[in-house]
């Protein structure tokens, strides 16, 4: 009896002390599977997210590559473009160097010559008028008189030539580095540099002969656009302001005759209804005045808001000149397409003027034209301020033919702006009006 138990107490001491060596080994395995899991689960994921950037970026250098060689493109061809307007300009400055010396020539040979004298000056103002409708649209006005156009020859004679003869220069330089130079020692460092002065003068031809081709139209411009004298400055200044102050009355004068039209005899036939309604005694005939004085009450409502909506529309504030421009084409029985590019807000007069001159084109457009269809195009370029209402109607439009035209000519002439007509018969009609503005 007392052999078999510590028989029985060695077996049970044994079968504890085996149990946790006999489930350490299965513990190891089942932490090696538990911290292998996440890591297999994360191999393909970072697979794949190392693989989704590349097709975005081939994307965008397939995008860039198209757009870099567009924008080459488009640089090479304005280089050339203006490459062939330097030579014209160097022919016609030679011509302008010869007409130079054939007008002073002839002037002197006049006594002997004769009317025959004038024939080099008809010349020379053919070729400034040449210049001059290259360098951009005509402004109306006399041609240029005989002695600036003298001096454009004698400008012209030296500036015509001039960038050419650069642009050859510049030309031969590249020639000369890229063909003929060869350094004496040949390494890494010259071919780098050379490299760098190639890339440099071909830079520089291409942006100097946009900046001559520039230079020569304001060159242009400047010595050929009529210069108003002083007097006849003042007289359309005073003119202009003569304009404004009959629109400001004429305004004031519409403004008080709705008024008095509109909503004031609206607002007595409210008080009269009113004054029925306070001495009747039947439910129903009470019932009909009230009806009657709230249908006049809404009438004289809508007067106002057209009044105020008249002399400055809320959408003008709310949404600028773009957006109440696009609410006005809104109105129009015409299907009016809009082009407007306008990017900044810009002064209230000036938006308020825009805006009107729009309406009152438009209405002209719906009234007068008999088209299918019109147009809108707005632009602020360069400090300047254009819009363009246009329609495929019968033409004919006319300054003198009615108000609208003139209150649009006078609404634009307070702010130094102008107004275009260009109305064939049979159409199309386009209105331009175009304004200073900063």
């Amino acid at each position: 009896m007392n052999r078999t138990r510590p028989a029985t107490g060695g077996g049970t001491t044994r079968g504890t002390a085996e149990g946790p060596a006999a489930h350490a080994p299965r513990r190891a395995a089942g932490l090696a599977r538990s911290a292998a899991r996440p890591a297999t689960g994360l191999a393909p994921n970072a697979v794949t997210s190392l693989r989704k950037p590349a097709p975005n970026a081939l994307t965008s250098l397939g995008k860039l590559v198209p757009n870099a060689l567009t924008s080459l493109g488009k640089l090479v061809l304005n280089a050339l473009t203006g490459l062939v307007e330097l030579v014209l300009n160097a022919v016609t400055g030679l011509a302008a160097f010869a007409l130079l010396l054939l007008a002073g020539l002839s002037t002197a040979l006049t006594p002997v010559i004769g009317a025959r004298a004038a024939a080099p000056l008809a010349l020379a103002g053919r070729l400034a008028m040449f210049h001059r409708r290259r360098a951009g649209p005509h402004p109306p006005g006399p041609a240029p008189t005989t002695r600036r156009t003298l001096l454009w020859l004698a400008v012209h004679s030296v500036t015509g030539p001039a960038p050419l003869a650069a642009t050859g220069a510049m030309l031969t330089a590249l020639d000369y580095v890229f063909f003929r130079l060869h350094p004496l020692e040949r390494s890494s460092l010259n071919t780098f540099a050379m490299s760098l002065s190639i890339a440099a003068i071909a830079v520089v031809i291409l942006m100097s002969v946009s900046m001559f081709r520039t230079g020569q139209a304001r060159l242009s411009r400047l010595l050929l656009d009529p210069r108003p004298a002083p007097d006849a400055r003042i007289r359309e200044l005073t003119e202009s302001r003569a304009a404004v102050v009959d629109a400001r009355a004429a305004e004031l004068r519409r403004i008080e005759r709705d008024l008095h039209d509109g909503a004031q005899a609206k607002l007595i036939a409210i008080r009269m209804h009113l004054g029925l309604a306070r001495g009747c005694r039947d439910p129903g005939e009470l019932l009909r005045i009230m009806d009657e004085a709230r249908q006049v009450a809404g009438e004289a409502l809508t007067d106002l808001r057209d009044l105020v909506r008249g002399i400055h529309p809320p959408v003008l504030s709310d949404r600028g000149l773009a957006g109440a421009i696009e609410a006005s084409a809104l109105l129009c029985p015409v299907p009016v397409t809009l082009d407007l590019d306008l990017r900044e807000r810009l002064q209230p007069p000036v938006e308020s003027a825009v805006y009107f001159a729009a309406a009152e084109a438009l209405t002209n457009v719906t009234k007068h034209s008999g088209a299918s269809r019109a147009w809108v195009r707005l632009r602020h370029r360069a400090g300047v301020l254009s819009l363009t209402v246009g329609d495929d109607g019968h033409g004919g439009a006319r300054r003198d033919a009615g108000t609208g035209l003139r209150g649009i000519e006078n609404r634009l002439a307070a702010f130094d702006g102008s107004l275009t007509v260009s109305s064939p018969s049979g159409g199309p009609t386009e209105l331009i009006m175009e304004l200073p503005c900063a």
